[in-house]
């Protein structure tokens, strides 16, 4: 009786690892250009040149989008295409789906680059992009998730290793995140609304968009941490079993954290509450891994001397458990009243993917080039040098913007001894923190160099290579299974791909439901007595322009329940306020002052000339000038389908103001115009944008009102 196992031949597809490395390169050098690019912007108004299409409140999204799906993205495929076939120990599933992925990937990012600057966008945090690239991001996930369950259901090793269990909770809970937050409705070719309003809009938001960060910039790449470290150092991973409890419990507990972006806010107590504590228990599974892979190296520490990859590796493992520790810090209430809106964030945000995603991406590409092209890597020494120059830039830029978020914090909350605030002119703590916009934008050009430095070292180490071609490896002819003792608990879970995978569904689902759920109708958190009026339709028009610059990167419209908000802003913000608002606006930065109780406080021909030209209102203002809203002409036509729309959604619009609505707002723009002319203001203006933005400005606070309430005697 033969002893021995059947074995075939299998040649995996390095063609497509090859492919999204090469498009992760390019994409990179273009987030990291915008990146600096835009740190520019702030540290001198002039480089937005009154381009238009990149002013940074177009190009600040441009550069997010293309870091994290066009850079982050294609590493973070390159390397599931490459480690997945050989744990599963079989060719993907279908060489036709991968293409389609890849080149169905690559056109989403290029529409991206294309739409964004246009001012195309939802203004929702990470999740910009309009309509149809929605749609086409969940048909390219669609066929990688088909690609690769498939590929999972054909594998010839019975137990999947720690890293496939990140990869499937990243296709599963991403599907998700992007389904449930892009529920929308057309009203033009790039136009649509959110079917969320108001709170139920933020709270979604901020589900998918910490989980963006979870499930996009963290799991996967703690299944490419997983694979590539132990590989890099030629030693097992530290504990199986620690892989387990940092598998499971992240991701059941990250699903549950959104709401700590929303901590002060209007937000429901319960919901803010929740939030934090379960960003706190995050610390427990977050250092978990990195213990788990920073241990890996036990016995192999000269790597960490003298391999510049293993730097890399173990450097982005070192920020991950940074980035973990920060997070939870910042979502204590306490300490995020005093970083939030801040440029600590930033700093926060920068540390995690410059550090952790990026360092890790570089590492494995070092790692995998050579064995890609069937040659060996031109210069360690370039590689050691574009450690140190990444490194130092990262440094610079974090260390700017951790002091320069401390710092807003402490001017936006300092008192005088009279109780009044000790810097009540916003502009001085914004100027104050212009040195450390230059310190960032240091650093990050220290960053780009050290990619660039990259480029030529594997151009050179690619132009070396003797050719290409795929590698052919012997594998057993059908899954076998070389325990000796019948698996139980998780050993027997990792035999299932099917169970595993509803199981880490279910996970993900709970938290999700139980916070969303609860804020479905609104209505319940509204006392009975208040009433709130819809946007005129210019003043929605004067809204959607608003969106389209870019204008809520830089500006709040949500006062916290803090003494020194109130003190500054007005009367804390209340969730009916923002009930109809498709998106929501209640900002995640505030590089100008919050505005949600702006209407009124300055005549039209001060915001007239505010667009124009900042500096003639506030000589130190670094916002860029806005020349062409004095320019472009609006089509009040649009406004019937856009207003019909949100009176399907539920904001109260009669039918009359719907089928009058472009005749409505050209009685207010005319208004508008002749009380600007009458100001000093050039004639002409009633059929402008700059008419229908300041319509929009000036209504802001000004909604909310109280039913009256009749005595009969």
């Amino acid at each position: 009786m033969e002893s021995h196992t059947k074995l075939i031949e299998v040649k995996y597809d390095d063609r497509i690892v090859r492919q999204f490395f090469m498009a992760m390169m390019v994409w990179a050098g273009a987030a990291f250009i915008f990146g600096v690019w835009a740190a520019l912007e702030l540290a001198d108004w002039r480089v937005n040149a009154n381009l238009q299409w990149f002013t940074f409140g177009r190009l600040r999204p441009l550069h997010t989008n293309s870091a994290i799906f066009a850079f982050a993205g294609n590493a973070i495929f390159a390397g599931i295409y490459y480690s997945t076939q050989r744990l599963l120990k079989t060719r993907m599933a279908s060489d036709i789906l991968s293409k389609l992925h890849f080149w169905g990937w690559q056109l989403i990012i290029v529409g991206a680059a294309i739409t964004l600057p246009l001012g195309f966008t939802q203004s929702k945090e990470y999740a910009e992009l309009e309509w149809p690239l929605d749609i086409a991001i969940t048909l390219v996930w669609v066929i990688f998730a088909v690609n690769y369950f498939w590929t999972l259901s054909i594998r010839r090793e019975k137990h999947i290793y720690v890293a496939i269990w990140f990869y499937i909770s990243t296709i599963l809970t991403v599907a998700m995140l992007h389904i449930v937050n892009s529920i929308e409705i057309p009203v033009a070719m790039f136009k649509s609304y959110p079917v969320w309003g108001g709170i139920q809009d933020a709270l979604v938001q901020w589900w998918y968009g910490h989980n963006a960060v979870a499930f996009f910039l963290t799991t996967p790449f703690l299944g490419l941490m997983y694979y590539f470290l132990p590989k890099a150092v030629g030693r097992p991973v530290y504990s199986y079993r620690l892989s387990i409890v940092h598998f499971w419990a992240l991701i059941f507990l990250y699903i549950w954290a959104g709401p700590h972006h929303l901590l002060n806010t209007a937000l429901p107590e319960w919901a803010q509450t929740l939030g934090m504590v379960f960003s706190l228990m995050l610390w427990a599974p977050s250092w978990g891994g990195m213990i788990n892979g920073l241990l890996t190296l036990r016995g192999a520490w000269d790597t960490l001397r003298t391999e510049p990859i293993v730097k890399f590796l173990v450097t982005a493992v070192t920020f991950y458990g940074m980035s973990t520790f920060e997070g939870p810090l910042l979502s204590i209430k306490s300490v995020s009243s005093l970083g939030h809106y801040t440029d600590w964030i930033i700093g926060h945000v920068h540390g995690g993917t410059l550090g952790w995603n990026g360092f890790l991406s570089f590492g494995m590409g070092y790692w995998l080039v050579p064995r890609l092209w069937k040659t060996e890597l031109f210069s360690k020494k370039l590689a050691e040098t574009h450690f140190w120059f990444g490194l130092f830039g990262i440094l610079l830029y974090y260390i700017g913007m951790w002091a320069s978020g401390i710092t807003q914090g402490l001017m936006w909350r300092a008192f005088d001894g009279n109780g009044q605030l000790l810097y009540p002119d916003f502009v001085e703590t914004v100027t104050r923190i212009v040195p450390l916009y230059w310190v960032r934008a240091t650093g990050g050009t220290l960053y780009l160099t050290g990619y660039l430095i990259m480029v030529y070292n594997l151009y050179k180490t690619i132009k070396n290579s003797k050719g290409v071609a795929n590698e052919v490896v012997m594998v057993p002819a059908t899954m076998e299974d070389h325990s000796k003792v019948k698996d139980t608990g998780h050993r027997w879970l990792e035999g299932s791909g099917p169970v595993f995978s509803i199981l880490a569904l279910i996970a993900v689902a709970i938290g999700s439901i139980i916070e969303i759920y609860p804020t479905l109708n609104i209505h319940k958190y509204v006392p009975n007595n208040v009433t709130v009026a819809p946007y005129t339709p210019l003043e929605h028009l004067g809204r959607d322009i608003y969106i389209r610059e870019g204008c809520y990167v830089c500006h709040s419209q949500m006062i916290r329940h803090l003494d020194f908000d109130v003190a500054r802003f007005g009367s804390p913000s209340l969730l009916e306020e923002s009930m109809y608002d498709r998106p929501f606006q209640w900002g995640s930065k505030r590089t100008g002052p919050d505005l949600a109780r702006v209407g009124k406080k300055y005549p039209d021909l001060w915001h007239f000339k505010h667009m124009i030209n900042p500096r003639d209102i506030v000589a130190q203002s670094i916002m860029p000038n806005y020349p062409w809203l004095a320019e472009q002409s609006v089509d009040f036509n649009v406004l019937r389908k856009r207003l019909s729309v949100m009176k399907m959604l539920g904001v109260p619009y009669s039918d009359d103001e719907v089928t009058r609505a472009a005749e409505l707002a050209e009685t207010q723009a005319k208004q508008i115009a002749e009380g600007l002319t009458s100001q000093g203001a050039p004639a002409g203006l009633e059929k402008k944008e700059i008419v229908a933005l300041i319509a929009y400005l000036q209504c802001l606070g000004q909604k909310r009102g109280e039913k009256s309430v009749s005595i009969s005697n």
